[in-house]
């Protein structure tokens, strides 16, 4: 694999798992951060699965929609849409919170269950990549 394309990959994952990292500490805040810590998972998974289109030359336009990401991710590895059909989901939170006058947010546990989730689908994708692609 070419070095830029390698570093693009490592570059969505980097960010991915700074996501991941973001939602933790929202959540370990007191009171946590929950809508934050949402939007975060949303944005890990969404940058885990651009990483994983990255590193198969599969093209994708700007969107947050997880369920059009994983859909292009299933005609690589089919598998893999399978392993991030429980977060799609998460799709609402790119946006959900982010403004006043939202619905009412989720609990913490919910948000953590969030935060699993999210985690899963990094990992899913970091075992289907080549270790030189990962971070």
């Amino acid at each position: 694999m070419q070095p830029e394309k390698l570093e693009e990959i490592r570059a969505w994952l980097r960010k991915a798992s700074s996501d991941l990292r973001a939602a933790g500490v929202d959540l370990a805040v007191d009171p946590p951060l929950v809508g934050d810590a949402l939007f975060h998972c949303q944005q890990a998974v969404e940058k885990a699965l651009k990483g994983f289109l990255t590193a198969h030359d599969t093209p994708f336009r700007k969107t947050h929609d997880l369920d059009e990401l994983s859909i292009a991710c299933g005609r690589i590895d089919p598998e893999l849409e399978r392993d991030v059909d429980p977060a799609l989901e998460l799709t609402t939170f790119a946006w959900a919170f982010r403004y006043p006058g939202e619905r009412e947010e989720p609990s913490r546990e919910e948000a953590e269950e969030a935060l699993a989730l999210a985690r899963q689908v990094y990992e899913a994708v970091l075992r289907r990549l080549p270790a030189e692609a990962r971070p």
